[in-house]
């Protein structure tokens, strides 16, 4: 059996309903680079500690890089030393989807943004991490874009 994919699904959301935006794998492929395309709709990983993102401490709103969807924000960002972007709470609750994810044997919670579909990475609980949620959103960085608050310098 084969796991869920954003391009496997199309445009529709695991309750059945359609995402808001949503286009033809082969415009997607077009407006995503390979790297992009990978992750974002075939729900791959990028390697750990490589990503764009995952050291950055520049205040500012995390998009969407395939719909530009607002998803987290800077200050949910935390040091998890993970390999990949952490933060312990998406920008809302409705700005993210979930669903089971039994691709490597065990179950995990993959997280699609709930504008696109697109695949963003997943959701860890009970870790200990001293965050207000205890929830740790492992987010790969090629999956976002970040627009930098107007008073913020980048690091």
């Amino acid at each position: 059996m084969s796991h869920s994919t954003p391009a496997r699904d199309g445009g529709t959301r695991p309750d059945g309903t359609t995402y808001e935006i949503a286009k033809d794998e082969s415009d997607w492929q077009q407006s995503l680079t390979p790297a992009e395309y990978h992750v974002l709709r075939e729900a791959g990983t990028e390697a750990p500690f490589v990503g764009e993102y995952t050291d950055t401490k520049t205040e500012g709103i995390y998009r969407c890089r395939a719909c530009q969807s607002e998803l987290f924000r800077s200050d949910t960002k935390f040091d998890s030393h993970c390999g990949w972007p952490s933060f312990y709470a998406p920008l809302a609750k409705e700005r993210v989807v979930y669903l089971e994810d039994r691709s490597i044997g065990g179950m995990r919670t993959e997280v699609r943004c709930a504008a696109c579909g697109g695949h963003l990475g997943h959701v860890f609980e009970g870790e200990g991490y001293g965050t207000p949620t205890d929830l740790r959103y492992c987010i790969n960085s090629i999956s976002m874009t970040l627009e930098p608050s107007s008073d913020s310098s980048t690091t």
